[in-house]
């Protein structure tokens, strides 16, 4: 009979712990189901607002759709050469990308030639946030001013 009596303690213990974590977890989901309620209908008096302006502020993402523009330069053994980076934005992503330059050491317009050439199949598709390019077709100086330039864009275009 002891032990029957004390085989059943953990067993009335772990039930009464059981007990007590559902009524602190339901009584959780009690206050957020009234919390979420009190919200809606205090938004207009229409539960679609609620859900509507979540909905609005996802699909958006964090820069605003549109096209944007700036230079970056970058130190080369010879000069400080600088380029244009235009991007068109959708949902964060790049839709499309032109770099332009205007080199002043002949080497300079050869590697800026090569990344202008390749920087679209980099880029393209991509969403702005992961972009840090370090060579593009050959050309590794050039990359530290498109990357200047992307992360001007960037604080441009933040919602």
């Amino acid at each position: 009979m002891i032990r029957t009596a004390l085989a059943s303690r953990p067993v009335r213990a772990g039930a009464a712990l059981t007990a007590v974590a559902g009524i602190a977890l339901l009584s959780g989901c009690a206050a957020t189901a009234s919390e979420a309620e009190e919200r809606t209908t205090t938004d207009s008096g229409a539960s679609s607002t609620d859900s509507g302006s979540t909905d609005s502020g996802t699909a958006s993402g964090s820069y605003a759709d549109g096209t944007y523009s700036a230079d970056g330069s970058y130190a080369t053994p010879e000069s400080v050469e600088t380029i244009n980076v235009t991007v068109t934005l959708e949902n964060d992503v790049i839709t499309a990308v032109e770099v332009t330059g205007d080199p002043q050491k002949r080497e300079s317009e050869q590697y800026q030639g090569q990344f202008i050439g390749g920087i679209a199949d980099v880029v393209v598709g991509e969403d702005i946030d992961d972009i840090q390019v370090s060579r593009v077709a050959g050309s590794s100086l050039t990359s530290s001013g498109f990357n200047e330039a992307i992360e001007t864009i960037k604080s441009e275009a933040a919602s």
